[in-house]
């Protein structure tokens, strides 16, 4: 039942058509699955799923949907991204010399729920998160999408501890 359910969410977010777990939740009994919000949370969990925003507000999408290129986010964060720090409402991203560009536009065209922009360098960039997320809550963010836990290491490097 979880496999299917799962499946079933997961091409309801290909779709674009849940906006919030409820909604989830909602969507699944139409197709005769009954679920709980947390249930549904835990689920889009282990999908990966994370929110972004679009034209019609926000919604839920899977990594591979975030794709620059052709390429989706969570690739390029895990192959260009080598360390990674949060200080306050930043998260700083070190890459490979004359990377940093790149893994700024696939964020930007991302449009991740509690991001609100990117500022790149060579090999450096800066993703300012939003009062409710922070520095912090951007990496945990960017780890789920790259397909990491929380404080596993970048790259075989440790994410650094933020400073106060």
């Amino acid at each position: 039942m979880k496999a299917r359910r799962q499946a079933v969410l997961a091409e309801l977010i290909a779709s674009g058509e849940v906006s919030s777990q409820s909604r989830a939740v909602e969507l699944l009994a139409d197709r005769d699955i009954t679920a709980t919000q947390a249930t549904v949370s835990r689920d889009l969990d282990e999908l990966g799923a994370f929110r972004v925003r679009g034209p019609g507000g926000a919604r839920y999408a899977l990594a591979a949907e975030a794709s620059p290129y052709g390429v989706s986010l969570g690739r390029v964060l895990k192959e260009f991204v080598v360390e990674a720090a949060a200080s306050g409402a930043i998260a700083v991203l070190r890459t490979p010399p004359g990377h940093a560009s790149m893994v700024a536009a696939a964020l930007d065209r991302a449009r991740l729920v509690g991001v609100l922009g990117t500022v790149a360098g060579d090999d450096t960039l800066f993703v300012c998160g939003d009062e409710a997320t922070g520095g912090t809550g951007v990496l945990d963010l960017l780890e789920r999408i790259a397909g990491r836990t929380a404080g596993e290491p970048v790259n075989g490097r440790k994410r650094k501890a933020e400073r106060a």
